[in-house]
């Protein structure tokens, strides 16, 4: 009898389990934008139009697209995530992005705001368990193919987040199986070894997480060079490599998108958020800010609030991000 009932079961394939997903991340995120979820560290994006390629800064996280395409421009490097990859970040840095989306397929992902307690409790237990034979070298961003065991951990995971009980209760443990899937999965060893920060990469990190601290003070590459412990040309060369950009490049960078952030959320006007994140120059902030998102801080913080759902930062979130 029992063989007669499982034959009689549709097998479970992988375009099913994307369509189960996809249902389920339109019924959570029913706005544009991220729209928030039972765990304070997940949040889903939706986006209803293609987006141009524009300026993001990305704080350490996951970004698992489910529906639509991203296409990250990070230095001379092409990074894709859609339905058959995901995006994982170890350390902020600026790219550009852009976005394919219609009304009728929305963009669909899931943003995963890096838990680092969380991240390193797994990466020692899977240390004591012996996957530390190959040593990948760390990233600051991957791109990982989705295989049908990572599906499968994010079909659970959204299930339970359409149920508030099942969101309280087993949302913390499927979160921890993603997590599980990520450091564990095709490019795992690069990211655990991103998440140690050890070597040359920590020092850059160390210099990092000053610039996401400080960034309205009077900061110079002398400054961040003692912070990594470098000098000044090996902090430059290790730092570019790293993130891509100059180090005062990624300073002026930081400021921007905070700006951005300051205006959209707290309302305010562009010389009192210049000021705030570090400008004397009012026109100056102006100019800079043109340059880096192609609008004046009044348009594009009209477009953002218009256009696209922005909710409250991250509680004890260490790094400035673009949303």
């Amino acid at each position: 009898m029992s063989k007669s009932i499982a034959a009689r079961r549709p097998p479970e394939t992988a375009s099913s389990t994307r369509a189960r997903t996809v249902a389920l991340l339109r019924t959570l995120a029913p706005s544009e934008g991220y729209n928030l979820t039972a765990l304070p560290s997940v949040r889903i994006l939706r986006s209803d139009q293609a987006l141009a390629r524009t300026p993001v800064l990305y704080d350490p996280g996951i970004v698992i697209v489910c529906q639509g395409r991203k296409r990250g421009y990070f230095g001379d490097q092409l990074y894709v995530y859609d339905e058959h990859h995901y995006l994982a970040v170890s350390v902020p840095v600026p790219f550009t992005m852009e976005t394919d989306a219609t009304p009728e397929r929305p963009l669909l992902a899931l943003y995963l705001h890096l838990d680092f307690a969380l991240a390193a409790e797994l990466m020692a237990q899977i240390e004591r368990e012996g996957m530390t034979d190959h040593v990948d070298a760390p990233q600051s961003m991957m791109s990982t193919p989705m295989d049908d065991t990572m599906q499968a951990s994010v079909l659970r995971f959204l299930e339970a987040m359409s149920r508030p009980l099942d969101a309280a209760i087993l949302g913390p443990g499927l979160l921890r199986e993603i997590y599980f899937r990520v450091l564990t999965g095709a490019q795992g060893g690069a990211m655990r070894e991103a998440l140690a920060m050890r070597g040359q990469f920590g020092k850059i990190g160390r210099s990092l997480r000053l610039i996401h601290a400080g960034y309205a003070e009077p900061l110079d590459v002398t400054q961040l060079a003692d912070a990594a412990g470098m000098s000044v040309p090996s902090f430059h060369s290790h730092f570019k490599a790293i993130t891509q950009v100059s180090p005062m490049q990624y300073v002026k960078s930081t400021r921007l998108h905070q700006a951005r952030l300051l205006m959209v959320r707290q309302g305010m006007s562009a010389e009192v958020a210049s000021h705030a994140v570090g400008y004397t120059s009012a026109s100056q902030f102006s100019r800079e800010f043109k340059r880096l998102f192609g609008l004046t801080p009044a348009a594009e913080t009209r477009r953002m609030r218009e256009s696209f759902a922005i909710p409250a930062a991250f509680a004890g979130a260490a790094y400035v991000s673009s949303h």
